[in-house]
């Protein structure tokens, strides 16, 4: 009853989660949301006998305004992540491709599999998107083309002009998806943009959230911008009534909220250097920084501190959140460094 190329679809791994331990594995904003989605969202939550509204006008509407575009250029979902699904969705064919770089976000091969595309996967150069590979990795049957930037989980950004070369060379049928999933943490100002991209490129689709710096995980919205066409497309296939009402609303909320969204990513932003310079992690433009090398026994050790992190076979990823998150993470990332790590599976 069940297809058979199922038994070879990896699961997709969350965060692990640990009573009373410091979870630094999903990189989740540490603090409540705002309080105005708090607000807005408790006001929502009075009408849940109501179906929301499937087309989320005021919410895309919001958006719209935001970044300079028309209502029909934005769709939502539940977190980007369902976007990526719905893109794959509107877009491939059995047997067509899906190009990605990795380790990039883990959920980009699963997604192409269970729509019937082929996962392409092009290794990283350097911890970062390697844009020139991506771009040869394209053939006939590529129909997407996933850019991670920052990518997740190495923190590394690409240039304007890497990305402007990519863009020479990817055909005009084939749709690149910049995800910025961790667009608010970016402070260097020579990498791309996804706003002005899909102005630039009639190919373009930008990917956001706001389950990071918004701190909204918990209800799960997300959204597209790019082509209009492109877009009717995805809301096609995406599942009705998927964004709840009290979703809706909190999103609105926040968004009017730029001022104090602002003041937490910068807040996120001043402990990103120091942490990474005390475990000696790669520069990072999100907010999470990257230990490479395959390294569980540290990920284990952490965790017998009580700190919770992210282990891939690449390397670990971090988050980084509070002054006294931050203090916690590297009291024990002191002591576990002044101990031998221990055996595995011990």
């Amino acid at each position: 009853m069940i297809r058979p190329d199922l038994e070879s679809l990896p699961a997709y791994v969350p965060g692990k989660r640990q009573e009373d331990a410091l979870k630094l594995s999903s990189n989740e904003s540490a603090v409540p949301p705002l309080p105005a989605a708090v607000e807005a969202a408790t006001k929502a939550a009075a009408t849940a006998h109501r179906y929301p509204d499937m087309a989320a006008v005021e919410l895309r509407t919001a958006l719209a305004d935001h970044l300079g575009l028309e209502c029909e250029q934005v769709a939502v979902g539940t977190g980007s992540s369902a976007l990526c699904q719905q893109l794959i969705q509107a877009t491939c064919a059995q047997g067509d491709e899906v190009v990605f770089p990795w380790r990039s976000f883990e959920a980009y091969p699963i997604f192409a599999q269970v729509h019937g595309a082929t996962p392409v996967p092009v290794p990283l150069r350097d911890h970062g998107v390697d844009l020139p590979a991506l771009a040869g990795a394209i053939t006939d049957r590529t129909r997407v083309v996933f850019v991670c930037n920052p990518n997740n989980p190495t923190g590394t950004t690409v240039t304007r002009a890497e990305f402007a070369a990519f863009m020479e060379r990817v055909p005009a049928h084939v749709v690149v998806a910049l995800d910025e999933a961790y667009f608010e943490y970016v402070r260097t100002a020579d990498t791309p943009v996804a706003t002005q991209a899909v102005q630039d490129y009639p190919n373009v689709v930008g990917l956001r959230t706001f389950s990071k710096a918004y701190g909204l995980a918990g209800l799960r919205v997300g959204y597209a911008f790019g082509p209009a066409e492109l877009i009717a497309a995805m809301n096609k296939v995406a599942i009705p009534f998927s964004i709840s009402s009290v979703a809706q609303a909190a999103a609105v909320a926040s968004l009017a909220a730029q001022d104090e969204l602002a003041q937490r990513a910068d807040a996120t932003v001043a402990q990103r250097g120091p942490v990474a310079a005390a475990l000696g992690a790669l520069p990072s433009e999100a907010n999470f920084v990257w230990l490479p090398g395959a390294q569980p026994d540290l990920a284990q050790a952490l965790a017998q501190e009580g700190v919770l992190v992210r282990s891939f076979p690449e390397g670990i990823r971090i988050t980084v959140t509070t002054k006294e998150e931050s203090e916690r993470l590297l009291a024990a990332w002191e002591k576990v460094s002044a101990a031998p790590l221990p055996v595995a599976g011990g």
